[in-house]
């Protein structure tokens, strides 16, 4: 064992003469199909003529450092700033509703997650539903149940969320006649009663709760969505509850309906 040479214990693989050209090729066919991985390019290659079995690809693939990039999924991009509630403004009561969501946490850590519907004429919150996760199934549903209450608007404004540009939403709001206003991606200012109404749930509740479980952040969100209505005085209203002001908006549509010389509006119009 002593006398053996040492050349015959230290192995040094010797490159083959056309693994330079075919590294080469190799770069090419990556480059050209940057979704192909090293097994179909060691099939496009053998095709080729080149004797590339499969481990000799993979070992070749990985000394280059190739790999295969992570597919990023591609997002709808439905907005303009057209729809911005700075240019196209709520003019009645179920004119326009705006929506969007907020996130906070449970004491253990757990994410909660909470879906806002705001009426931007009256300024009523007609609905906050928490979960741990809403998709748009459970948007549709929170929907059917507002339809049901309180009639179809004519236009709901969001963002460009997920749950906001389903498919299976949008055709189902198509159906039942209400407008879709996406705003420009990237420009939350665009949403701004959305934005205002999540300023003040996040300053006057999340922040000032502690929330145990779902079932406890139902209990205090439903206590704080009645107090924001019926009693929190709001300064775009003349410092009017958003309830009281849309009890007036409908006491004058009505008497309008009935006696339209006598009755030129809404009794509360929104302060300027």
């Amino acid at each position: 064992m002593v006398d053996q040479p040492r050349s015959s214990q230290r192995f040094e693989a010797k490159p083959r003469t056309d693994e330079v050209p075919l590294v080469k090729r190799m770069l090419q066919l990556a480059r050209a199909k940057p979704r192909y991985g090293y097994r179909r390019i060691g099939w496009l290659l053998r095709e080729e003529g080149w004797r590339a079995g499969l481990s000799r690809v993979f070992r070749l693939w990985q000394r280059e450092g190739l790999k295969v990039p992570v597919k990023k999924r591609k997002r709808r991009r439905l907005g303009s700033s057209a729809n911005g509630c700075h240019r196209r403004r709520a003019e009645a009561p179920n004119d326009v509703w705006c929506w969007d969501f907020v996130f906070d946490r449970t004491v253990s850590g757990s994410q909660l997650k909470w879906l806002s519907v705001v009426d931007e004429y009256t300024r009523e919150c007609l609905a906050l539903k928490v979960d741990r996760g809403i998709t748009s199934e459970n948007v549709i549903d929170t929907l059917s149940e507002l339809f049901a209450m309180r009639g179809v608007p004519r236009h709901i404004r969001s963002d460009n969320g997920p749950e906001f540009i389903a498919q299976t939403l949008r055709r189902w709001l198509k159906q039942v006649g209400v407008g879709t206003l996406y705003i420009e991606p990237g420009s939350p200012w665009e949403n701004g009663y959305a934005e205002s109404f999540h300023g003040r749930l996040r300053d006057e509740f999340l922040a000032m709760e502690i929330f145990e479980g779902v079932r406890d952040a139902r209990s205090l969100t439903a206590s704080w969505r009645d107090e924001y209505n019926t009693q929190r005085p709001h300064s775009a209203l003349c410092y009017q509850t958003p309830a009281r002001f849309a009890a007036a908006c409908a006491a004058s549509a009505s008497a309008k309906a009935s006696a339209p010389a006598a009755h030129a509006g809404c009794l509360g119009q929104p302060c300027s």
